[in-house]
């Protein structure tokens, strides 16, 4: 017979009450406990210091919280931090804290591994074990809020969900894991402050629309011509341009929110006019910005970062089309906590 307890973070508010009034004890310790999961963030019972000892000995009894553990954590020499989180089955995924003058930034994961195969990523090449819970993504961006005042002496500003895995394969998770980031019970930030980055999966994105989410939208997108993406992303041929299209044109009717397109440009691969076109094409049916993200080998030779000229025209002929540009530096390269790395040495 099994002896696991359930993970008491599964537990709404309201079920948290009704576990007090069934074991003969007033409702209100129900929200005493959900504030300290929550909006103090503990992981044992025994640090809710406002409960009786025999009320920390019941919950003991029923309950376990299965937190994260920050297992090791690396230092880039541009002030990054990469930490190799430990879930309480004992796998592991990474997170990262990018620290800049204005603001924290904490990219965190969704899942263990990907769902999906960008053939540039380091960690497409890890098969998806599982979904992160909600209580696992929050984690994260608990454990870097503290890393952030202790090392950058001010609260995290800024989340992204461009660590491993893909976040519109785990939406419930994600989505229930941002109510509690953006509600006052939680750590009471701006959904505006939040990125969720997908690879596109249309039918996920129009999903985002109609329930009214708060938060922004980056697509990784790498190419508009569907034969280079799909060279680039195989998965493209499931989900081809045409639908990324249709969805991100419902996305903003629905939404009125500008779309951010993630792009990295290869030598060989995305680097002609051709290509700038086509990227320019896309981007007018809604309007939309494009961060252009250096590349960050993963040990092969088949994606190399294109040359700084490449760089320039995509630039200028992007802005030529009123289109804004940013050309974004990566952090963390020497620690393998830049985009595209993560479990790049795993």
């Amino acid at each position: 017979m099994s002896t696991t307890k359930q993970d008491i973070r599964a537990l709404s508010k309201e079920q948290l009450m009704a576990f007090f009034t069934s074991n003969g004890d007033k409702a209100f310790r129900g929200k005493q406990v959900y504030e300290w999961l929550w909006k103090k963030g503990v992981h044992h019972f025994d640090d809710m210091t406002n409960l009786s000892l025999e009320t920390r000995l019941l919950l003991n009894k029923a309950f376990s919280i299965n937190h994260i553990e920050v297992d090791t954590m690396q230092r880039s020499s541009d002030g990054t931090l990469k930490n190799a989180i430990r879930l309480h089955d004992g796998l592991v995924v990474e997170s990262v804290l990018i620290p800049t003058p204005k603001r924290t930034t904490a990219c965190v994961s969704s899942q263990v591994g990907c769902s999906l195969d960008c053939k540039f990523c380091a960690t497409s090449r890890l098969k998806r074990m599982r979904n992160l819970n909600p209580d696992e993504i929050y984690d994260q961006v608990v454990a870097i809020d503290k890393q952030s005042r202790l090392y950058h002496n001010k609260k995290l500003t800024n989340i992204v969900f461009m660590g491993m895995g893909e976040p519109l394969m785990n939406y419930n998770n994600v989505l229930k894991a941002i109510d509690k980031i953006t509600s006052e019970e939680g750590l009471g930030m701006s959904p505006k402050r939040i990125v969720v980055s997908t690879s596109g999966v249309p039918k996920m994105i129009k999903k985002m629309a109609e329930d009214n989410v708060k938060f922004n939208l980056a697509v990784s997108l790498h190419s508009a011509i569907d034969e280079v993406r799909t060279q680039i992303m195989p998965f493209n041929e499931t989900f081809p341009l045409k639908d990324l299209r249709e969805a991100l044109q419902f996305w903003y009717e629905k939404t009125k929110r500008q779309i951010t397109y993630e792009y990295v440009v290869w030598d060989g691969i995305n680097d002609t006019v051709k290509d700038i076109q086509a990227l320019i094409d896309f981007c007018k049916f809604a309007p939309s910005k494009v961060n252009i993200i250096e590349y960050n080998p993963i040990d092969d030779g088949e994606f190399q970062q294109a040359n700084k000229s490449t760089i320039d025209r995509y630039v200028s002929m992007l802005e030529a089309n009123n289109i804004t540009v940013t050309v974004r530096r990566s952090r963390g390269k020497d620690i393998d906590a830049a985009c595209g790395q993560l479990a790049n040495k795993a």
